[in-house]
């Protein structure tokens, strides 16, 4: 995990061309409170629509929000829906340059009619589906190919979205595929749900889900076996390098050629809301990483994280570059828990502020944890993104408080704390001043309870343009009081009978 951490964070922006088929889609929204009286239908009373791009857009666009630079190649028809996905992608930031707009046939449009019961239970009513899915040829495949030649130029990947509306053919993919070879640009396909594979003979990835492998391969795929002999069938039909074939709710598994395969595991259960845009997703993953130098298992990896987050998502949401480091670091600090070292706490800390992210410090004994520490660390959280708490030892804490304390012992003291959802690292400090953790850490923020009248470690913060806020004091609740109200209750109960002893009646 923490080699993935480190090969996200060096990637830079290379150039990928995105080919395939692209499409806008429109969602026109309505309520359906009563039956047309002419025939016996629901009647869409209109609450508005919306546009976004769709197809090879949603791979376009999942690579912008990850950090990359695409140039989409494909075609659009001289209508207003083509204007308007060019507009759509050129406000992501992607290059539109290579979008052939052609007469012959209209800009694809999926339009879906959704209606909402009692203003709400939004149900898919219907699809109508405007295009024209006949391949390529003559004068239009020769101007796609001229698009996607200037677009290689300076490209460090091509990435492949088939959904078989005519821009990918039997005829013409394997030509692109050679020149993009003849460029020095590797070539990664998200296949069409079709039975040939040799459409993209040459590509150096495919990455197909289990349906699509299946049926490519003529393989059932129900095991470890069978999904080798699937790959290995794939990739002899599409002299390709490697398959990577997505598995749903059960992860990935990426096979080189001659094998052996290896399966990935999601890194925590997922709350599936939507399959839509998750291969998409993973094509867009595996060519930024691929593209910055990645081996296929670890763009695989990063391809399983970034789909994974994607189908939790309702409808078609692009994934960060920093939610993927985001999952990363919650997945290294699950195996390692939050309770940390300072060397391996100041590592994760810097990931974070390179991600722009705030971090609140805050320390304390935390002996007898109650409501008032509680309510207390929660304030500290509302001050920013991440919040390390910072606690004595147990050498430390009787320096400070006398012999009796802590009561606690420090690992129980900092797994409790980690137990806490406001809480995001723990660190034990054995200093009686955490000052030297301070310029270690160098948090954002210090945060400390309104009772402390000087709060250790402001002229360190302050001096490097950090943050210090006293926060408000939770009255009647504290260590101590706590304590003596235990020893009040003590001194007035009766004496407890000694182990052992035996009552009147000779029971114990």
């Amino acid at each position: 995990m923490d080699e993935l951490i480190r090969q996200i964070n060096a990637f830079g922006q290379p150039k990928v061309v995105v080919l395939g088929d692209f499409m806008l889609d429109r969602t026109i929204r309505g309520h359906a409170e009563r039956l047309s009286p002419d025939a016996p239908v629901p009647v869409l009373n209109y609450a508005g629509a919306e546009s976004s791009v769709g197809g090879a857009g949603h791979v376009a666009t999942a690579l912008g929000a990850l950090g990359a630079r695409a140039v989409c190649v494909g075609l659009i028809g001289p209508d207003e829906a083509g204007e308007e996905m060019a507009r759509l992608l050129s406000q992501t930031g992607t290059d539109v340059s290579g979008l052939v707009e052609t007469p012959t046939r209209p800009t694809t449009v999926k339009t879906r009619y959704v209606g909402l019961a009692q203003h709400r239970h939004a149900q898919h009513m219907l699809r109508v589906d405007n295009e024209v899915a006949a391949p390529a040829t003559g004068a239009l495949r020769t101007a796609l190919e001229k698009a996607f030649r200037k677009a290689l130029r300076g490209a460090a990947m091509a990435a492949v979205q088939d959904h078989n509306k005519g821009v990918v053919t039997d005829e013409g993919m394997p030509a692109l595929i050679a020149a993009a070879a003849k460029a020095g640009v590797p070539v990664i396909v998200d296949p069409a749900l079709i039975k040939d594979y040799r459409r993209y003979r040459g590509a150096m990835l495919l990455c197909p889900n289990r349906y699509e492998a299946a049926l490519a391969s003529g393989v059932s795929i129900t095991d470890e076996a069978s999904l080798a002999r699937a790959a290995q069938a794939i990739i002899d039909a599409a002299d390709a390098k490697a398959v990577l074939i997505t598995l749903d709710k059960e992860g990935a598994y990426v096979y080189p050629a001659g094998g052996p395969g290896r399966r990935i595991a999601h890194p925590r259960p997922r709350h599936v809301f939507d399959v839509s845009g998750a291969g998409d997703e993973v094509l867009a993953m595996v060519g930024l990483a691929m593209a910055e130098g990645a081996d296929v298992e670890s763009a695989a990896a990063l391809a399983n994280v970034a789909g994974g987050l994607e189908v939790e998502q309702v409808g078609f949401v692009p994934i960060t570059r920093g939610q993927v480091l985001d999952e990363l670091d919650g997945m290294t600090g699950t195996r390692r828990g939050k309770v940390l070292d300072r060397e391996t706490l100041s590592l994760l800390l810097e990931r974070r502020r390179q991600r722009g992210q705030r971090t609140v410090f805050t320390n304390g004994c935390f002996d007898l944890l109650h409501l008032g520490h509680v309510k207390y660390l929660q304030q500290a959280r509302a001050a920013g993104s991440c919040l390390v708490v910072a606690i004595n030892s147990d050498a430390s804490v009787r320096r400070l408080k006398g012999a009796g304390r802590p009561i606690i012992a420090q690992d129980e003291r900092a797994q409790m704390l980690a137990c806490l959802e406001c809480v995001d690292y723990v660190t034990i400090f054995d200093e009686d001043t955490p000052e030297a953790l301070l310029r270690r850490l160098r948090p954002d923020v210090l945060a400390k309870g309104g009772t402390t009248p000087v709060i250790v470690g402001r002229e360190i913060v302050e001096a490097y343009g950090g943050k210090v806020v006293s926060l408000v004091e939770v009255k009647g609740l504290s260590t101590t009081q706590i304590i003596q109200r235990i020893m009040d209750t003590h001194n007035d109960s009766p004496p407890a009978p000694a182990p052992g002893r035996r009552t009147r009646r000779g029971r114990k």
